[in-house]
């Protein structure tokens, strides 16, 4: 390794660690430990920033403070490793979950996960979208082995609570008053058809196709799930799914996605 990339290395973790080493520099003194600090409040207030576009509406929810005090936890337990600054914050609903003091109800958690999707379903690749017309061309019997898509923003989300109202009501309107979030066990939907992202709920059985289309399952084996959740007329579920799903922009054109 060359002396210029040591001291490059050995700059970084100061920053990071915010623990320069002695002899780290030529000259020291109170005007190089200055310059230095600009540096080290520089890339935390970064990173904080980051955060908060990462997870808005999480920061509504908390306060600048709050989320302040998040940020800087979250900092110094998962320094970012990402080349780009977009995905810092990857894992701070498992963060949350597993350190519940930073938060003033459980169920932010939740919102945590649905702040972090929205975000992933608008960066998601474009594809075009399977309409009507694309299934009169399907031959009957080749239903049973056809595999449909899903689009790639699509997101498939498990919740213990029902944060979608406080979600939406902060994203609308940031100084909103809400009601304190219910538990509600429930999958919940995230996609981009177009150029604005959609959520819903879905029932298990639902959500249990559509999690077996991302993994390949053909058009048989997602109505034998649906048959599995407790349906008594799977096929015909299936096809009402179907119809819903390319209504919704949810599925790529074949060979698309």
């Amino acid at each position: 390794m060359s002396p210029l990339m040591t001291q490059q290395l050995r700059i970084q973790e100061a920053i990071v660690g915010e623990n320069p080493t002695p002899g780290l520099f030529v000259s020291e003194g109170p005007q190089l430990a200055g310059g230095f600090a600009v540096y080290l409040r520089a890339y935390r207030a970064r990173l904080t920033a980051a955060l908060g576009d990462n997870y808005p509406v999480l920061r509504l929810a908390l306060g600048d403070d709050s989320f302040a005090d998040l940020a800087r936890a979250y900092i110094d337990a998962q320094p970012s490793h990402f080349r780009s600054i977009r995905w810092f914050g990857d894992s701070l609903a498992d963060f949350l979950a597993a350190t519940p003091d930073h938060l003033a109800h459980p169920a932010l958690v939740d919102l945590a996960r649905m702040d972090w999707a929205m975000r992933a379903a608008f960066d998601a690749a474009d594809v075009p979208l399977m309409g009507a017309g694309d299934l009169a061309l399907l031959a009957p019997e080749d239903w049973p082995s056809l595999r449909f898509t899903p689009v790639p923003s699509l997101q498939l989300l498990d919740l213990a609570w029902r944060i979608e109202p406080l979600w939406k009501a902060l994203n609308d309107d940031h100084e909103a008053s809400t009601a304190e979030p219910e538990p509600l066990v429930h999958s919940l939907l995230i996609w981009r058809p177009v150029l604005d992202c959609c959520w819903r709920s879905a029932d298990i059985g639902e959500a249990a196709a559509l999690q077996a289309l991302t993994q390949g399952a053909s058009f048989a084996e997602c109505c034998a799930m649906i048959a599995a959740s407790g349906d008594a007329e799977p096929a015909r579920t299936a096809a009402g799914l179907l119809a819903r799903w390319i209504a919704e922009g949810l599925l790529a054109k074949s060979g698309e996605s």
